[in-house]
């Protein structure tokens, strides 16, 4: 590998294709490269394997704009989307500027330099790469550590425990009895791909979580590429369910007592009137306070009224020999557990960054628009949304990214570094939501205040305004050069 790139993109996944494209598409001077720890691009697309991994938005928007999702379903299947990753990739020649297996330990910033120096664990052992410009496209959740909590009398349990961050390819469910602990989108989307073989699936869950049943193919994306080219029919397409899913996230925050009772009857609708909606699916925040989980074709009601699948809403007390006994006093046993329990959030990919010789805590900096950090010079973190497709902002962020630094060039400029002097952080951490993985992380996050541009904003069109439109040059913004 050479030893110097204009940009460095670290991440081969939603948020590295995309700013891989926009690099070569807008700014083609420029040399960069993408550094991938992984062996394969594909992000959370290649690391998830477990059955029934799929979509969490409408493919119109998790799509790219550059290149709009072809395929039938609205809810796609993990393979189904890592294909379409892999095939972006090798159209636009993306996938011959990823460098695989490369996994990046620490970046130190010299202003006297203007450059960033990376030390990458390879193969071969140890390098260092130089760069002026870094993009992180690495997520915000640890790919080699998933949260477990320890279960009371865990080792005591004889059957199989499985985390699904970490799916052995060879198991075999056929005629087994599971239990899979959780209920978030995970466990919504393992439970009933498990129970088309399996003997029996229980779902036990703490608290139950807000599902809604959606068709898996969109009536929109059938008939409108029939009546319009793709051209016109791809952008548009995108467009309506943007807005659709924007009016019913709104709907929700502005009406969170009608769209729980919309919400739950929808259940019933499935489930049956006489099926205890309240406690397995009535949680006790308001919708949207939490991401909501999609279930095409209401796939995992179906599941629970067949019979091949139980809800059970208690808390475990402990682990036995043969599953779990929670604390009414109820045993469940199963010749497999897993525990869908969720992700550890961790920015930059766990990267020990250093500006002049000064380590960096996250926690004490400021969000400057929602992807860059106060202090740190010349790095952008994409940064999706939680109530809205990751590729929406995503876009928008290596977009503004290349704008950086085509201003930069064209003014003579070596680097910028948003300056939080005077600003006042608010606890409030960069990911507005109340779920578990965000509450034990918002000591480690990053801060973000009451005005822009130091507000992080949960909107597509504002950001659309801010990124797209709106002044490079601000208050906060300062452009340097070297020494």
């Amino acid at each position: 590998m050479n030893d110097y790139f204009d940009v460095i993109i670290v991440g081969a996944g939603i948020s590295g294709i995309s700013a891989a494209y926009h690099m070569q598409k807008q700014f083609s001077s420029k040399s960069y490269t993408v550094l991938e720890a992984r062996s394969a691009l594909g992000g959370t697309w290649d690391l998830f394997r477990y059955p029934g991994v799929r979509s969490d938005s409408d493919m119109y928007t998790l799509g790219f704009s550059f290149y709009p999702w072809r395929g039938e379903d609205a809810i796609a299947d993990g393979v189904d989307i890592r294909a379409y990753l892999e095939e972006t990739a090798v159209h636009f020649g993306i996938d011959k500027a990823i460098r695989f297996n490369q996994t990046v330990r620490t970046a130190n910033w010299d202003k006297k330099t203007a450059r960033w120096t990376l030390t990458i664990e390879t193969a071969a052992g140890i390098e260092t790469v130089q760069c002026k410009f870094i993009i992180m496209g690495t997520g915000y959740y640890s790919y080699s550590a998933p949260y477990q909590p320890a279960f009371p009398n865990q080792a005591a349990y004889e059957g199989q425990i499985i985390h699904p961050q970490h799916w052995p390819e060879d198991l075999d469910a056929t005629g087994k009895s599971i239990i899979v602990i959780g209920s978030g989108a995970t466990a919504a989307s393992l439970v009933p791909a498990l129970a088309k073989t399996a003997e029996h699936v229980v779902m036990l869950q703490r608290t139950p979580s807000y599902m809604v049943a959606r068709p898996r193919q969109s009536r929109l994306g059938k008939w409108l590429p029939r009546l319009l080219p793709q051209a016109l029919s791809a952008p548009l397409l995108r467009a309506l369910h943007l807005r659709m899913s924007r009016w019913f996230y709104r709907w929700c925050q502005r009406n969170p007592k009608a769209a729980a009772r919309w919400i739950a009857k929808g259940a019933r609708a499935h489930l049956g009137q006489d099926y205890e909606v309240n406690p397995h699916f009535s949680p006790a925040y308001r919708p949207w306070e939490q991401r909501m989980c999609l279930l095409p074709e209401g796939d995992l009601y179906k599941s629970i009224a067949s019979g091949k699948v139980n809800m059970v809403t208690d808390t475990i007390q402990c682990f036995t020999e043969m599953g779990v006994l929670c604390e009414s006093g109820m045993e469940l046993a199963a010749d497999i557990i897993i525990t869908a329990t969720g992700l550890n959030m961790e920015l930059l990919s766990g990267i020990d960054l250093t500006v002049d010789g000064q380590p960096i805590k996250l926690r004490k900096t400021i969000s400057y628009k929602g992807f860059m950090f106060s202090g740190v010079p010349n790095l952008v973190h994409c940064f999706g949304y939680a109530n809205a497709s990751w590729t929406l902002k995503a876009e928008l962020i290596c977009g503004y990214a290349v704008r950086l630094l085509k201003h930069m060039d064209k003014q003579g400029f070596d680097y910028c570094v948003p300056r939080s002097t005077g600003i006042l952080p608010l606890g409030t951490p960069v990911l507005n939501l109340n779920a578990g993985y965000v509450l034990r992380a918002a000591i480690r996050m990053p801060k973000q205040s009451e005005y822009d541009p130091w507000r992080v904003h949960n909107d597509y069109f504002t950001d659309k305004k801010l990124l797209k439109r709106g002044r490079l040059k601000d208050s906060a913004m300062a452009f340097e050069r070297a020494g």
